[in-house]
């Protein structure tokens, strides 16, 4: 296969990894009210639906990214796509919510050996002076998935049942792994030989387990809160451990001596703990506030990754021609001043106003995301391009449980446990812009963590 088909046929056997792990997380998201009445759980249940998915993935990011490296990363992400093939077509035959929960956690493990290699995959084949386009590719490919999910997973909810979700998983997984087994030759393991770091990967799966349990269940008093202290203490615990570990799965030395690296990856996980939450109390001020239908809300919701779809490829051929980090800074300014227009949301503001906010916020984004990637995978050599596609992934989750924690917090001080309704609807304004008030001072850290990168003219 020449230089130029084996390019190819990574990034075709990315996009399509790429697009089937948000469309099933998004698409299960439309499921929950469902599977909930099905196997009549609680709402902590259906809430650990998606907790323990993203949990898993956490857990397992860095490792994989690492065993990446040694053992090979096409090895790890076919393994993975299987996993998760396999745990999707087994949830479709849930018998419990336990054991839907159980499945999920195996569902995250394999998505985790997908997401921590096929950034690394990309970074492999394609040289510098287009790495930029293909990366931007392979993240739109991440927003068609998300954009995808709910609309068709709320069309076969209704029309068929939720298990029909998890029944398309088998199609597409499969498709996935034999794409990979029919166009993809190569294989990359510039860290073969090196030993794995068991003890380091124990501490930072405790450390997070520990972080997302307490986060989870701030309302519930001094035990949580507990919890967290102990969450934070394992992972300055981890750090430490890491940085004298010879072949850790997190090596220290490139966040202490790479400041591109430290910076580029800080960034991305003040973008993410910034954007995360707004879909999530947009989708209750369409519906609780302005009294749109949950469809006519999913249908002003998409434009924000229907923009970052659309505009990706182009702002990753950017970054291949201007530099790349001064793109992310002005991506992450524009998506700090979306949130600051979100943060004067009232019952009376026009959804014309809602939707050219989410078209910024769109925009922001697309112009942060696949040039911030390009520089963490430009800024190290070959033999850590796993750990920091791993690592990149992890700030991404990180990020994600970093919002919704605050806005567990939010809520449960202002909302005492009361319901969206007429009556509570002061408060949840002020809670809303509350959030995105702290989530846009968030951005500006993250501002600062990407201009800090940046060289001096």
């Amino acid at each position: 296969m020449s230089c130029r088909d084996s390019r190819s046929a990574t990034l075709l056997v990315v996009c399509s990894a790429h697009f089937l792990m948000p469309f099933m997380m998004s698409a299960v998201g439309v499921a929950l009210p469902a599977i909930g009445r099905e196997f009549s759980a609680t709402a902590l249940q259906l809430g650990l639906i998606e907790t323990t998915y993203v949990l898993s993935a956490s857990i397992f990011l860095l490792a994989m990214g690492r065993l990446g490296d040694i053992y090979g990363r096409r090895r790890v992400f076919q393994y993975g796509i299987v996993l998760f093939t396999l745990a999707g077509g087994m949830i479709s035959q849930a018998w419990s919510i336990e054991s839907l929960l159980v499945l999920r956690f195996l569902q995250g493990m394999g998505g985790a050996m997908v997401m921590a290699t096929t950034l690394a995959m990309v970074a492999s084949v394609f040289p510098p002076e287009e790495r930029g386009r293909a990366l931007g590719i392979a993240i739109a490919s991440v927003y068609a998935g998300i954009s995808c999910g709910p609309f068709l997973g709320g069309l076969l909810v209704t029309a068929l049942g939720w298990r029909w979700i998890f029944y398309l998983c088998v199609p597409l997984g499969s498709a996935t792994f034999l794409v990979t087994l029919a166009r993809l030759r190569d294989e990359w393991a510039d860290a073969r030989g090196e030993p794995f770091d068991w003890r380091g990967s124990l501490l930072y799966a405790t450390a997070l387990t520990l972080l997302t349990a307490g986060a989870a269940n701030l309302d519930a008093g001094g035990w949580a809160w507990g919890l967290l202290a102990a969450g934070l203490l394992g992972l300055a615990l981890f750090l430490a451990v890491e940085a004298r570990t010879p072949y850790p799965i997190l090596n220290i030395a490139l966040l202490r001596g790479n400041r591109v690296f430290a910076f580029s990856n800080l960034a991305a996980l003040f973008n993410y703990a910034a954007t995360f939450g707004v879909t999530f109390f947009l989708s209750l001020y369409l519906q609780y506030v302005k009294g749109l239908s949950a469809r006519e809300a999913g249908t002003i919701l998409i434009i924000q990754p229907v923009v970052q779809a659309t505009l990706s490829p182009f702002c990753g051929r950017l970054a291949d021609r201007y530099p790349a980090a001064k793109i992310a800074t002005v991506g992450m300014t524009i998506c700090a001043v979306g949130l600051a227009v979100a943060a004067t949301l009232a019952p009376g503001t026009p959804l014309a106003l809602v939707m050219a906010m989410l078209a910024l916020l769109g925009t922001g984004f697309a112009l942060f995301s696949s040039p911030n990637v390009s520089v963490i995978m430009g800024s190290v050599p070959p033999r850590y391009l796993g750990v920091a596609s791993g690592l990149n992934s992890s700030m991404r989750t990180l990020g994600m449980m970093t919002s919704m924690s605050i806005i567990t917090v939010i809520l449960s001080m202002l909302m005492a446990g009361h319901p969206v309704t007429p009556d509570t609807q002061p408060q949840f304004l002020h809670s809303m812009r509350l959030a995105l008030l702290i989530f846009c001072v968030l951005c500006g850290i993250g501002i600062a963590c990407s201009a800090g990168r940046l060289k001096p003219s």
